[in-house]
Parts: structure tokens; C-alpha cells; sequence
């Protein structure tokens, strides 16, 4: 008699969440889409119930394929650990890597690197997704998160691979018009770019001064009449001289250089932006996840002391 679950469909099933709809699962598995239809509907049968909600225009996980797809992934990261302690991988990284980034910092930093990974270490395969807002750290969805700012949550282990803050700045043309801020209450009288990114309060700077002890906080609230989701939008919008925005100063650093944009409030600090990967502990043995942060990490050093 066989087994209503088999080791087959953990994987499928994995690769069907991740991509979303049946057609570009079908393309990810290198088959048709009625074969992956047919593949998923076995699997319900043989489990007996609904795995799937699908229409004609979106797929979703039902509760029991959200129990499914949590195992799932479980298992086969537990395969993966088992293989590293046996020695199969031979501390050679293979299989496949999972990686997620922001939207911007990933398109512009994070993909030209997997380019160069991957030609280094052509038996990884390597899955890129970038979201506007990071997905929860506890969904297992992803070996290895490209982050701002460390995580709080302590299964994961966190390793700083650049330095990065947050700046002030807007474009020599702007503050022409409008003036130079001198304290962070000035800001309130300014066009502020806005973005909407993650959990973080829209609309609300935090700006400080001093240290250690004597360190005071103030926190702006701000109001312009552009916002968006996307950081790489909102950096042309102040090159256009619209107003400022607060940006990680690994997206404006070029353009504070060549002088396009230019600082402002300098004696303040903005909340810390370092860049972060950010991977479960149990990933830690992996060799694909160990060669990857290792090679992130070497490459962001490099840049930042080229850009010295």
C-alpha cells in the first residue's frame, strides 16, 4: 500500500508555493502545466483534502497546505543538514539556495552578485526573489535574507556584511529654493519624499544627537506630496530636486560624491541601516549558505574600500 505522503511531492510542492501559479511552477520544473495539474491533484487525492484554492487568475495555500508546505520545507532542510553531516556535499557547495531581497538593494546589489557566484560555483542553483516588504524570518521560505538592520529574532543567526546607515539629503537645486534645514524641526516646513516600506512607521523620522549617555531623540513628522514603495523611484525623485529623502547610504553615496545630492543634517543621526544576512542555524552547516554569505561579504567589503 503507498503512502499517502511521498518524498516526491515535498519538493514539488515547495517549488509550487514558491512560484506562485501553476504555469511557472511548470516552468521552474522544466514540464507542461497540465503535468504539474495532474501531479498536484495525485497529491490531493492521496492526502485527502484541499491543498490549493485555485481560480482562474490566483492560486492560494488552503489551511491544511499551509500545515503541507511547513513540513515540507522541514524535511527537506533536515535532508539537506543530514547530507552536511554526513560529509556527502564534500564541503562542496551544491543544491539549491533560496535567497531574498529588498527590491531595490536587491535588483542594483545583491542579483549582480549571485551573477558572479554562480560562475564560481556553477552546481548551486540559485533562486533570487525580492520583495518590497521582507518576508517573516519564521516561514522558511528562504536559506539566506539579504536584510537592513539586524533581526530580532534569536533562531536566526545574523552577520553584518556591510556597514550602512541611513542619510538625510536632498539636491543642490532643491535646497536653493527652500533653504537648509538646521535642526530636525525645520524638516516639518520641507517637502519630504515618502517611502513605504516595510513595518517601520510611515511618515515619522527619528533623528539624534550626542552619545552614549546623553544621546536625545526626536522624532519628525514629515508630509510631502510624493511617496512610493520603491527606493530607487524615490532617489530619482530628490535628483529631480523634489524634495529630501532619507535613503541608506549605500543607494546615494554615488551621488553625494558627484555631488548631485548633498547631505543634510549631518551632526544628526538616523536610525542604523547595516546590511545584514540572515539565515536559520540550522543553515549554518550548509556549504551553499557558508560559501555565499562568505562571498557576499567579501564583496561588499571590497566595494566599500574602493569607494574610499
Amino acid at each position: 500500500m503507498s503512502s499517502a505522503i511521498q518524498p516526491a511531492d515535498l519538493g514539488f510542492f515547495s517549488v509550487l508555493a514558491s512560484a506562485g501559479s501553476l504555469s511557472a511552477a511548470a516552468r521552474e520544473l522544466g514540464v507542461t502545466t497540465p503535468a504539474v495539474s495532474k501531479h498536484l491533484a495525485q497529491m490531493e487525492s492521496r492526502v485527502g483534502v484541499a491543498l490549493l484554492n485555485r481560480t482562474t487568475r490566483r492560486m492560494s495555500l488552503t489551511p491544511e497546505g499551509e500545515v503541507y508546505l511547513q513540513h515540507a520545507r522541514r524535511i527537506l532542510g533536515e535532508i539537506d543538514d543530514m547530507e552536511e553531516l554526513l560529509g556527502v556535499s564534500r564541503s562542496t557547495p551544491t543544491g539549491l539556495l533560496r535567497v531574498n531581497a529588498t527590491l531595490g538593494f536587491g535588483r542594483s546589489h545583491v542579483a549582480p552578485l549571485i551573477s558572479r557566484f554562480v560562475r564560481k560555483h556553477p552546481q548551486v542553483e540559485v533562486q533570487l526573489q525580492l520583495s518590497v516588504n521582507p518576508p517573516p524570518l519564521t516561514d522558511d521560505a528562504f536559506d539566506v535574507c539579504i536584510r537592513f538592520g539586524a533581526p530580532p529574532d534569536s533562531r536566526m543567526i545574523a552577520r553584518q556584511i556591510a556597514p550602512n546607515r541611513r542619510l538625510l539629503c536632498a539636491s543642490p537645486a532643491y535646497l536653493a529654493r527652500h533653504g537648509v534645514p538646521k535642526v530636525p524641526h525645520d524638516l516639518t516646513r520641507h517637502n519630504c519624499i515618502g517611502i513605504r516600506q516595510g513595518e517601520e512607521a510611515y511618515g515619522v523620522w527619528r533623528l539624534s544627537s550626542g552619545r552614549g549617555k546623553t544621546v536625545s531623540t526626536e522624532a519628525v513628522k514629515t508630509r510631502g506630496n510624493l511617496t512610493t514603495n520603491d527606493g530607487e523611484i524615490a532617489v530619482n525623485w530628490a535628483l529631480d530636486g523634489h524634495g529630501v529623502l532619507m535613503r541608506a547610504e549605500w543607494d546615494i553615496e554615488r551621488y553625494l560624491r558627484n555631488g548631485r545630492l548633498v547631505q543634510v543634517l549631518p551632526q544628526y543621526f538616523t536610525p542604523d541601516a547595516s546590511i545584514h544576512a540572515v539565515y536559520p542555524q540550522r543553515h549554518q552547516l550548509a556549504a551553499r549558505v557558508r560559501a555565499f554569505v562568505d562571498f557576499v561579504a567579501l564583496a561588499f567589503t571590497q566595494q566599500a574600500a574602493v569607494s574610499k
